[in-house]
């Protein structure tokens, strides 16, 4: 087994197709397929399922990107290491985040100290933040809560409550705040599962002896906000997350003392010592907010 058989797998695997991987590395699509091949051929192991012009992993493919993300990735530490000089000049950050909003004023601080640092943001639920840190996809992630996992370093960022918001013309528009009993027949729109916002609703509303069932599942914040502000019903989002926009009205959850979400910005452990990661984490530590 080279590394070049390696490394060829791994960039099919993680680019979707041979003639991807071929445009990162810089070789042609007959070498990047003939090392692959070698490697199945020496090793008696199909890695891929090639359909038609798709290429799916199989399961002995999934077991070996694994380690092959966590081989390369630590490949990526020791070159950040023998050059950490350069790590803050032009490296790149990347982060998952259940919400950007958190991020801006950090962005901002650390785009005015490091200007050349190339940063790639994407969103997820917490259950994506966490998968792509453990698969190496990610740098930092920024959760709606603080973890208890003993893998991961985490910074609070904000802390505040969830909220209810309707659009401007609604009937409880003009509440002030609002009880679990009085959402009981209303039309709620609520994240999808896996939203720790939605989670810890649901939690609260149960303690309450009242279950709250959604007449919309949307994918995402900016879904729920579009469909509230549309006038179709009740959504819910933190409070620091809710920001400016005129369509809508906030109107406070009571009791909200037990639906507190915590804003966490989080990576693995092992790659904390990272400079740019230690960079952000300083950053963000003099930026964090607690909102009341």
């Amino acid at each position: 087994m080279r590394y070049v058989q390696l490394r060829a797998f791994h960039y099919v695997a993680t680019s979707g197709g041979f003639s991807r991987a071929a445009e990162a590395l810089f070789l042609t699509q007959p070498a990047i397929s003939d090392q692959v091949s070698k490697l199945e051929d020496e090793y008696d192991v199909l890695l891929f399922n090639r359909i038609r012009k798709q290429v799916v992993l199989t399961a002995a493919g999934q077991e070996l990107l694994q380690i092959t993300r966590r081989l390369f990735d630590s490949e990526q530490q020791a070159l950040a290491l023998l050059s950490e000089s350069r790590a803050l000049q032009s490296g790149n950050l990347r982060i998952v985040a259940d919400s950007a909003h958190h991020l801006l004023h950090i962005l901002a601080a650390f785009r005015k100290r490091y200007p050349g640092v190339k940063i790639s943001v994407r969103s997820g639920n917490t259950e994506t933040v966490v998968a792509s840190l453990h698969n190496y996809e990610a740098d930092l992630g920024i959760l709606g809560e603080m973890p208890t996992l003993k893998n991961f370093d985490c910074e609070l960022l904000s802390s505040s409550p969830i909220i209810a918001f309707v659009a401007v013309g609604h009937p409880l528009a003009g509440y002030k705040k609002l009880t679990f009993a009085q959402l009981t027949d209303q039309a709620l729109v609520l994240r999808e599962r896996g939203s720790k916002t939605r989670v810890k609703l649901e939690e609260a509303a149960r303690a309450e002896g009242i279950e709250l069932k959604p007449t919309i599942e949307a994918e995402g914040r900016e879904a729920v906000r579009e469909i509230v502000a549309s006038g179709v019903g009740v959504g819910f989002v933190s409070l620091a997350e809710f920001g400016e926009d005129t369509r809508l009205v906030p109107i406070r959850l009571d009791p909200e003392d037990r639906m507190m979400m915590d804003e966490a910005l989080i990576c693995l452990h092992e790659r904390r010592s990272s400079k740019l990661v230690q960079a952000f984490f300083e950053i963000a530590r003099k930026s964090s907010t607690v909102t009341a």
